[in-house]
Protein backbone atom coordinates (compact mmCIF):
# COMPACT_ATOMS: atom_id res chain seq x y z
CA UNK A 1 0.00 0.00 0.00
CA UNK A 2 1.09 3.74 -0.55
CA UNK A 3 0.69 5.93 2.04
CA UNK A 4 1.54 9.17 2.37
CA UNK A 5 2.88 11.63 5.45
CA UNK A 6 -0.80 12.68 6.17
CA UNK A 7 -1.36 8.98 7.90
CA UNK A 8 1.80 8.93 9.05
CA UNK A 9 1.12 12.26 11.18
CA UNK A 10 -2.05 9.83 13.16
CA UNK A 11 0.66 7.12 13.39
CA UNK A 12 3.26 9.02 14.84
CA UNK A 13 2.13 9.00 18.33
CA UNK A 14 1.65 5.15 18.31
CA UNK A 15 5.57 4.32 17.62
CA UNK A 16 6.69 4.65 20.86
CA UNK A 17 5.46 3.64 24.25
CA UNK A 18 2.40 2.09 22.95
CA UNK A 19 -0.32 1.58 25.59
CA UNK A 20 -1.47 -1.80 25.25
CA UNK A 21 -5.50 -2.70 24.72
CA UNK A 22 -6.48 -3.24 27.99
CA UNK A 23 -4.64 -0.09 29.09
CA UNK A 24 -6.76 1.32 26.27
CA UNK A 25 -9.93 0.12 27.39
CA UNK A 26 -9.08 0.92 30.88
CA UNK A 27 -8.43 4.73 29.93
CA UNK A 28 -11.85 4.48 27.95
CA UNK A 29 -13.95 2.93 31.49
CA UNK A 30 -12.11 5.21 33.89
CA UNK A 31 -13.53 8.48 31.73
CA UNK A 32 -17.07 6.67 31.41
CA UNK A 33 -17.29 6.01 34.96
CA UNK A 34 -16.43 9.65 35.32
CA UNK A 35 -20.04 10.13 34.40
CA UNK A 36 -21.49 7.27 36.03
CA UNK A 37 -21.58 5.45 32.64
CA UNK A 38 -21.23 1.83 32.59
CA UNK A 39 -20.15 -0.23 29.61
CA UNK A 40 -21.92 -2.58 27.67
CA UNK A 41 -20.99 -4.97 25.30
CA UNK A 42 -23.91 -6.10 22.12
CA UNK A 43 -23.30 -8.61 20.18
CA UNK A 44 -24.26 -7.25 16.68
CA UNK A 45 -24.52 -9.63 13.75
CA UNK A 46 -20.73 -11.23 13.99
CA UNK A 47 -19.42 -8.44 15.53
CA UNK A 48 -19.17 -7.30 19.69
CA UNK A 49 -19.83 -3.82 19.39
CA UNK A 50 -18.42 -1.90 23.20
CA UNK A 51 -21.09 0.63 24.41
CA UNK A 52 -20.93 3.10 27.52
CA UNK A 53 -24.41 4.39 28.24
CA UNK A 54 -25.64 5.23 32.28
CA UNK A 55 -26.65 1.92 34.11
CA UNK A 56 -29.97 2.92 34.07
CA UNK A 57 -30.99 4.96 30.86
CA UNK A 58 -33.57 7.82 31.53
CA UNK A 59 -36.28 7.42 29.16
CA UNK A 60 -36.82 10.28 26.50
CA UNK A 61 -37.84 10.75 23.12
CA UNK A 62 -34.57 11.86 21.93
CA UNK A 63 -31.09 10.29 21.98
CA UNK A 64 -27.92 11.70 20.94
CA UNK A 65 -25.33 8.71 20.01
CA UNK A 66 -21.66 8.91 19.45
CA UNK A 67 -19.37 6.59 17.32
CA UNK A 68 -15.58 6.25 17.92
CA UNK A 69 -13.39 7.25 14.75
CA UNK A 70 -11.29 4.55 13.00
CA UNK A 71 -8.96 4.40 16.69
CA UNK A 72 -5.68 2.47 16.33
CA UNK A 73 -5.86 1.14 12.87
CA UNK A 74 -1.86 1.93 12.41
CA UNK A 75 1.41 1.37 13.59
CA UNK A 76 3.12 2.78 10.82
CA UNK A 77 2.26 3.46 7.18
CA UNK A 78 2.55 -0.21 6.00
CA UNK A 79 2.03 -2.07 9.11
CA UNK A 80 -2.09 -2.63 10.50
CA UNK A 81 -2.34 -2.47 14.88
CA UNK A 82 -2.80 -5.68 15.74
CA UNK A 83 -5.84 -4.03 18.03
CA UNK A 84 -7.60 -0.62 16.93
CA UNK A 85 -8.75 0.21 20.10
CA UNK A 86 -7.90 3.99 20.26
CA UNK A 87 -4.91 5.27 22.62
CA UNK A 88 -7.45 8.27 23.24
CA UNK A 89 -11.29 8.11 22.72
CA UNK A 90 -12.01 11.57 21.28
CA UNK A 91 -15.48 10.49 20.44
CA UNK A 92 -16.19 9.13 24.05
CA UNK A 93 -14.66 12.46 25.37
CA UNK A 94 -17.13 14.07 23.19
CA UNK A 95 -19.85 12.33 24.70
CA UNK A 96 -18.94 13.26 28.00
CA UNK A 97 -18.50 16.83 27.16
CA UNK A 98 -21.87 17.08 26.18
CA UNK A 99 -23.92 19.43 28.07
CA UNK A 100 -27.35 17.62 28.77
CA UNK A 101 -29.51 15.53 27.33
CA UNK A 102 -29.79 11.89 26.97
CA UNK A 103 -26.57 10.64 25.60
CA UNK A 104 -24.85 7.01 25.01
CA UNK A 105 -21.57 5.89 22.90
CA UNK A 106 -20.62 3.50 20.58
CA UNK A 107 -17.31 1.96 20.13
CA UNK A 108 -16.24 0.77 16.45
CA UNK A 109 -16.05 -2.97 15.20
CA UNK A 110 -13.16 -4.84 17.48
CA UNK A 111 -12.13 -1.70 19.88
CA UNK A 112 -12.29 -2.42 23.14
CA UNK A 113 -13.62 -5.96 23.06
CA UNK A 114 -10.57 -8.13 21.92
CA UNK A 115 -9.55 -9.12 18.64
CA UNK A 116 -9.85 -12.51 19.60
CA UNK A 117 -13.31 -12.32 20.70
CA UNK A 118 -15.38 -11.58 17.47
CA UNK A 119 -14.93 -11.25 13.79
CA UNK A 120 -12.22 -9.15 13.98
CA UNK A 121 -9.73 -9.42 10.74
CA UNK A 122 -7.74 -6.56 9.99
CA UNK A 123 -9.53 -5.46 6.71
CA UNK A 124 -12.37 -3.79 9.30
CA UNK A 125 -10.13 -1.02 10.41
CA UNK A 126 -8.05 -0.68 7.58
CA UNK A 127 -9.82 -0.98 3.54
CA UNK A 128 -13.20 -2.37 4.82
CA UNK A 129 -13.44 -0.10 7.86
CA UNK A 130 -16.72 1.10 6.27
CA UNK A 131 -17.58 -2.39 5.28
CA UNK A 132 -21.82 -3.38 4.49
CA UNK A 133 -21.42 -5.36 7.56
CA UNK A 134 -19.63 -3.22 9.62
CA UNK A 135 -22.98 -0.67 9.04
CA UNK A 136 -25.23 -3.17 9.42
CA UNK A 137 -24.02 -4.15 12.81
CA UNK A 138 -23.45 -0.76 14.12
CA UNK A 139 -27.22 -0.10 13.27
CA UNK A 140 -27.66 -2.67 14.80
CA UNK A 141 -26.43 -1.89 17.82
CA UNK A 142 -27.92 1.52 17.64
CA UNK A 143 -31.29 -0.11 17.55
CA UNK A 144 -30.54 -1.50 20.89
CA UNK A 145 -29.37 1.70 22.33
CA UNK A 146 -32.38 3.49 21.22
CA UNK A 147 -34.49 0.36 23.17
CA UNK A 148 -32.56 1.13 26.04
CA UNK A 149 -33.54 4.69 26.11
CA UNK A 150 -37.18 4.23 24.78
CA UNK A 151 -36.41 6.99 22.42
CA UNK A 152 -37.74 8.03 19.22
CA UNK A 153 -35.89 10.13 17.69
CA UNK A 154 -31.88 10.07 17.66
CA UNK A 155 -29.00 12.59 17.01
CA UNK A 156 -25.81 10.51 15.86
CA UNK A 157 -22.42 11.89 16.28
CA UNK A 158 -19.63 10.84 14.41
CA UNK A 159 -15.65 11.63 15.09
CA UNK A 160 -13.44 10.88 11.62
CA UNK A 161 -14.43 7.20 9.93
CA UNK A 162 -17.39 7.38 12.73
CA UNK A 163 -18.74 9.81 10.62
CA UNK A 164 -18.94 8.17 7.92
CA UNK A 165 -20.42 5.38 9.25
CA UNK A 166 -23.23 8.16 11.53
CA UNK A 167 -23.79 9.24 7.77
CA UNK A 168 -24.03 5.18 6.65
CA UNK A 169 -26.33 4.42 9.07
CA UNK A 170 -28.51 7.83 9.10
CA UNK A 171 -29.01 6.47 5.05
CA UNK A 172 -30.67 3.37 6.23
CA UNK A 173 -32.87 4.73 9.27
CA UNK A 174 -35.83 6.96 9.53
CA UNK A 175 -35.67 7.96 13.10
CA UNK A 176 -32.51 9.69 12.47
CA UNK A 177 -33.31 13.60 12.42
CA UNK A 178 -29.80 15.26 13.14
CA UNK A 179 -26.20 13.97 11.53
CA UNK A 180 -23.29 16.06 12.95
CA UNK A 181 -19.44 15.42 12.21
CA UNK A 182 -16.84 16.31 13.68
CA UNK A 183 -13.74 16.33 11.58
CA UNK A 184 -15.77 13.67 9.43
CA UNK A 185 -14.10 11.49 6.41
CA UNK A 186 -17.53 11.64 4.11
CA UNK A 187 -16.26 10.78 1.29
CA UNK A 188 -13.53 8.26 1.34
CA UNK A 189 -12.44 8.73 -2.60
CA UNK A 190 -12.08 12.27 -2.60
CA UNK A 191 -10.05 11.29 1.10
CA UNK A 192 -7.74 8.67 -1.03
CA UNK A 193 -7.61 10.81 -3.85
CA UNK A 194 -6.69 13.96 -2.03
CA UNK A 195 -4.04 12.42 -0.57
CA UNK A 196 -2.46 9.73 -3.17
CA UNK A 197 -3.47 6.82 -1.00
CA UNK A 198 -4.64 3.09 -1.72
CA UNK A 199 -8.68 3.24 -2.09
CA UNK A 200 -10.84 1.78 0.78
CA UNK A 201 -12.21 -1.15 -1.74
CA UNK A 202 -14.10 -3.38 0.91
CA UNK A 203 -15.63 0.02 2.28
CA UNK A 204 -19.16 2.04 0.93
CA UNK A 205 -18.73 5.36 0.81
CA UNK A 206 -21.05 8.19 1.96
CA UNK A 207 -21.32 10.40 -0.51
CA UNK A 208 -22.84 7.56 -2.39
CA UNK A 209 -25.63 8.03 -0.21
CA UNK A 210 -25.65 11.61 0.36
CA UNK A 211 -28.86 12.22 -1.52
CA UNK A 212 -30.75 10.07 0.83
CA UNK A 213 -30.43 12.29 3.97
CA UNK A 214 -31.75 15.14 2.77
CA UNK A 215 -34.73 14.63 5.38
CA UNK A 216 -31.99 14.82 7.96
CA UNK A 217 -30.51 18.38 9.26
CA UNK A 218 -26.71 18.70 9.31
CA UNK A 219 -23.78 20.21 10.70
CA UNK A 220 -20.69 19.04 9.96
CA UNK A 221 -17.50 20.46 11.63
CA UNK A 222 -14.08 20.66 9.89
CA UNK A 223 -10.68 21.84 11.49
CA UNK A 224 -9.55 24.87 9.69
CA UNK A 225 -5.51 23.20 10.48
CA UNK A 226 -6.94 19.54 9.59
CA UNK A 227 -4.33 18.09 7.19
CA UNK A 228 -6.16 14.83 6.91
CA UNK A 229 -9.80 15.58 6.57
CA UNK A 230 -10.31 18.96 4.37
CA UNK A 231 -13.13 20.80 3.97
CA UNK A 232 -12.55 19.44 0.09
CA UNK A 233 -14.00 16.22 0.97
CA UNK A 234 -17.09 17.55 3.09
CA UNK A 235 -18.20 19.41 0.27
CA UNK A 236 -17.70 16.86 -1.91
CA UNK A 237 -20.31 14.91 0.36
CA UNK A 238 -22.64 17.94 0.56
CA UNK A 239 -22.53 18.74 -2.98
CA UNK A 240 -23.06 14.93 -4.21
CA UNK A 241 -26.33 14.65 -1.98
CA UNK A 242 -27.41 18.09 -2.86
CA UNK A 243 -27.29 19.61 0.27
CA UNK A 244 -26.08 22.73 1.44
CA UNK A 245 -22.57 23.70 1.26
CA UNK A 246 -23.66 25.58 4.64
CA UNK A 247 -24.23 22.74 6.46
CA UNK A 248 -20.17 22.86 6.68
CA UNK A 249 -18.54 25.00 9.35
CA UNK A 250 -15.22 25.08 9.40
CA UNK A 251 -13.62 26.03 12.74
CA UNK A 252 -10.19 28.03 12.52
CA UNK A 253 -7.46 26.74 14.67
CA UNK A 254 -8.63 23.50 15.29
CA UNK A 255 -6.82 20.37 13.92
CA UNK A 256 -7.68 16.49 13.54
CA UNK A 257 -7.92 16.24 17.29
CA UNK A 258 -7.34 19.74 18.59
CA UNK A 259 -9.18 21.62 20.38
CA UNK A 260 -12.70 19.98 19.96
CA UNK A 261 -13.50 18.42 23.24
CA UNK A 262 -12.34 21.64 25.23
CA UNK A 263 -14.81 23.75 23.17
CA UNK A 264 -17.59 20.88 22.99
CA UNK A 265 -20.31 21.86 25.42
CA UNK A 266 -20.10 25.88 23.46
CA UNK A 267 -20.01 24.72 20.19
CA UNK A 268 -22.85 22.05 21.15
CA UNK A 269 -25.15 24.81 22.00
CA UNK A 270 -24.88 25.95 18.68
CA UNK A 271 -25.77 22.91 17.34
CA UNK A 272 -29.58 22.61 18.66
CA UNK A 273 -32.77 24.13 16.98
Amino acid sequence: MKFLPVLLSLCLAACSALPTPAERTRLADDLAAGRHWVPRDIQAGSFLLRAYLPDRPTPSDELTIYLEGDGLAWINSTQPAADPTPRDPLALRLAIAQPGGPVAYLARPCQHVGTDTADCRQSYWTDGRFAPEVVAATNHAIERIKRDFSARRLTLVGYSGGGAVAALVAARRHDVVRLVTVAGNLDHQAWSRQHRLTPLAASLNPADVAGSLKHVAHWHLVGGRDTNITPEQTRSFLARGGLPQSAMQVVEHFDHRCCWVEAWPRLWQTARP
